[in-house]
């Protein structure tokens, strides 16, 4: 057997099984806990595109300032993003409190 045709044959196998992969990405969406409903309503087009295209998305709340005393309404603003997304995405990381963000991870419902 030919050896340069044997190499050159898993060459292309090995080519052909990276170009059937699919690489999931962690994209992220930033939220501010005093956000507006129409601005609310983009985060979440967003968030559902990135979903439907089979990539993770992280959910950032940043607090500023005074913000911090109220992080009840941080965690109520994700548990909605949460409640509104349950039938198409599981929650891979609950939503936790890291310094001045609050974040949790969505991924996509199989």
């Amino acid at each position: 057997m030919d050896y340069g045709k044997f190499k050159y044959q898993q060459q292309k196998k090995a080519s052909e099984a990276r170009k059937k992969q699919k690489t999931v990405d962690v994209k992220e969406i930033k939220m501010r806990p005093a956000i507006d409903t129409h601005d609310y309503e983009v985060k979440m087009r967003a968030l559902r595109k990135f979903i439907d295209s089979g990539d993770k998305v992280k959910v950032t709340l940043r607090f500023k300032g005074r913000e911090m005393a109220h992080q009840q309404l941080g965690m109520e603003l994700l548990r909605r993003v949460k409640g509104e997304t349950e039938d198409f995405t599981k929650v891979e990381l609950e939503p936790k409190l890291e310094g001045r963000q609050m974040m949790m991870v969505l991924s996509p419902a199989k």
